[in-house]
């Protein structure tokens, strides 16, 4: 069986290849999956694709009628795939349910120290040679508060850090995790947890429910010297209500890994192009804001389980098996997704 693989990194490459190697042939394309390059996957019975590919109804109509059977997607989030256009055309759709949380979770401490310490703009001018301290002072995590917005796998290795760190834990979530509950975490409205945490950090999925969970409310809810860090989707946050803050002089830092329209400019060298989004412009003009390209994932240990939660995905699919990670089998979408 020969697949075809969109999205594919470079340092990602060689861990799908080997993965797949004395098993299947992989195609890896460094394009990502959208409607121009849908059909290059003409014959392919299965398409892997990142989390960045855009798999509405008319891609995966086009997929389909290339004969396209399988999605196996290299990423828990699943929000850029229509499935129930997918469930229509008798297709299934796999996706990796869970990789390392730690990855994630340290880089988000890393982004929160980051900014907090002005590690970005102290390595500049170190660069330069100037040595001095102005602007540079930050502030002692331990006594403070950390505010928690989803507390599973990822938000719960968060909240061990932060325990370790000795900070306050408040969290918010539609049901309690016991381990968090046992590091000291306090599960609170989360109207109280803008307004109380020091440090506040978002680890939910991106639902209707949680659309711009960060918006113009939850923003003026919050700590003027605040620290915000999104590393888990962009659409969480207001992006547009969050330059109006940062322009009010309100926030200590910002640390984003994430970005409501990152699709057409994250894994892309743009350094040559004009950059036509105003609103992600104004946000890399602010010092205290330090916005990275969607690596919180990206370690060895979180490649090499995608991978083989991909490489699973396929095998089921052939020997017309199921698991945790299929999210439409055959043209059947489970009930709770519709």
């Amino acid at each position: 069986m020969e697949i075809v693989a969109f999205g594919v990194q470079a340092d990602e490459r060689p861990y799908l290849e080997k993965a797949f190697a004395g098993r299947h042939q992989v195609r890896s394309l460094d394009v990502f999956l959208n409607r121009d390059t849908a059909p290059i996957a003409r014959g392919y019975e299965i398409v892997s694709s990142s989390v960045n590919g855009d798999l509405g109804a008319d891609v995966l109509q086009t997929l389909a009628a290339g004969g396209t059977k399988l999605i196996a997607q290299r990423s828990t989030g699943f929000h850029n795939i229509d499935l129930e256009a997918a469930a229509d055309l008798g297709m299934s759709i796999g996706r990796v349910s869970c990789y390392s949380p730690y990855a994630v979770a340290e880089f988000a401490w890393a982004l929160a120290l980051a900014v907090n310490r002005r590690i970005v703009r102290a390595a500049h001018r170190t660069r330069n040679f100037d040595f001095r301290l102005d602007g540079l002072m930050g502030r002692d995590l331990r006594g403070r508060t950390a505010g928690v917005l989803g507390t599973g796998r990822i938000g719960e290795a968060f909240t061990r850090i932060a325990h370790g760190f000795g900070m306050n834990l408040l969290g918010w979530d539609l049901a309690e995790n016991p381990r968090c509950v046992e590091l000291g975490m306090k599960y609170v409205p989360r109207e109280r947890l803008f307004a109380e945490a020091d440090l506040i950090t978002l680890h939910l999925p991106l639902v209707a429910e949680t659309r711009r969970i960060v918006d113009a409310a939850a923003l003026a809810a919050m700590k003027d010297d605040a620290i915000l860090v999104n590393s888990s989707r962009g659409g969480l946050v207001d992006t547009e209500a969050l330059v109006e803050t940062l322009q009010a002089g309100r926030l200590t830092g910002v640390g984003l890994d994430v970005y409501e329209e990152e699709a057409k400019f994250f894994f892309f060298d743009k350094s040559l192009d004009i950059v036509d989004d105003d609103t992600l412009a104004r946000l890399m003009t602010f010092e205290n804001v330090l916005v990275t390209s969607h690596q919180a994932y990206f370690t060895e240990d979180a490649v090499g389980q995608i991978v083989e939660a991909t490489v699973a995905n396929v095998e089921d699919h052939l020997a017309h098996r199921t698991n945790e990670n299929m999210l439409v089998t055959r043209g059947q979408l489970p009930k709770a997704a519709r």
